[in-house]
């Protein structure tokens, strides 16, 4: 039996919905093969909780813990932190330090997938369209003139480096900018501002299954709110259509970018990348490394229709990472 830790919760505002995944985890978690072990990251605090919710204190120089005198060493670690730092590249890094194998990609990719600015550079070259930007890091003077000029209105303000819609405003006048971009500086000290693509969205799921790269069916998202804001994806306000309501042909193109870029940053692990596709051509928004893994969320329901359950699913990526 292997000890799988679990790592869950994360310094950012996203980590409410990391404690409900690294929960879904541990509950699907294959106990014929694993004992698994939830692990609470917090800024104050790392802790093992066990099922009668005791805490008891990691130790950091080893990521051990010791319960009733016995000390608790990990041959794995599954990563189902959303936001930093799980998904940043700071979890991953210590980890390799240590010679833990961990579930997600590199410390290098973390970082990388996590800024959407430099990750959208990186992909371009390689052919992959995305909106046209403009950036800005916190103390710039904001000309607001000069982005509406380069990105039109509508635009969307978000964070550089954050997920799950926490901070983005789409904004429809030149008078909302400033406000807008006060907005999502609580998040980041770095923006991006979108010119805004009409288009249908859709969210594909990218894994390494058994070996070989797999592209999952592709979802939908029909939000009733003006955008896929927080609402829309954690309380409801939106449909999740999958497969997604286009054509084989728009399938395997999105399909097929989603799967380059994946291979290009030399991924491993769950990726989940978001595109609007106009005129029949999908433009990258962001990829995601930790995506949500409760039982209602995207990479799940994907898994789902592939025939994959969440068992195998998880199994799957202990194994890849042991390997």
């Amino acid at each position: 039996m292997k000890n799988i830790a679990i790592i869950m919760g994360g310094y950012s505002s996203e980590y409410k919905i990391s404690l409900i995944s690294g929960n879904v985890v541990h509950q699907y978690l294959d106990k014929t093969k694993y004992n698994g072990f939830r692990i609470h990251i917090f800024k104050e605090k790392w802790v093992y909780v066990d099922q009668n919710d005791a805490e008891f204190p990691i130790d950091r120089n080893d990521f051990s813990v010791t319960v009733n005198g016995e000390k608790i060493k990990f041959d794995c670690v599954f990563n189902a932190i959303h936001g930093t730092p799980g998904e940043d590249g700071l979890m991953q890094a210590y980890f390799e330090l240590l010679s833990i194998p961990q579930s997600s990609c590199d410390y290098y990719q973390s970082a990388l997938t996590f800024n959407k600015r430099d990750l959208l550079s990186v992909l371009k070259p390689y052919g992959i369209k995305t909106a046209i930007s403009y950036y800005l890091n916190k103390g710039d003077v904001i000309n607001t003139a000069e982005i509406v000029k380069k990105v039109g209105l509508p635009c969307f303000v978000k964070p550089n480096k954050a997920g799950s819609s926490f901070g983005i405003s789409k904004v429809k006048t030149e008078a909302e900018l400033p406000i807008a971009i006060e907005v999502a500086y609580k998040e980041d000290n770095e923006i991006i501002i979108e010119s805004f693509l009409d288009g249908t969205e859709v969210s594909v799921g990218v894994i390494n299954y058994q070996g070989e790269i797999k592209v999952l069916p592709i979802t939908e998202i029909v939000s009733d709110n003006d955008f896929f804001d927080y609402e829309a994806k954690y309380e409801g306000k939106s449909q999740e259509i999958t497969p997604a309501r286009i054509s084989d042909e728009l399938t395997q193109k999105v399909g097929e970018t989603a799967k380059r870029a994946y291979e290009v940053l030399k991924m491993k692990g769950f990726s989940r990348s978001e595109f609007i596709i106009v005129d029949n051509e999908p433009y990258m928004l962001e990829m995601n490394t930790i995506p949500g893994l409760t039982t209602e969320s995207l990479i799940p329901q994907q898994a789902k229709a592939a025939g994959i359950s969440l068992e195998d699913l998880f199994t799957n990526a202990i194994e890849l990472a042991l390997a």
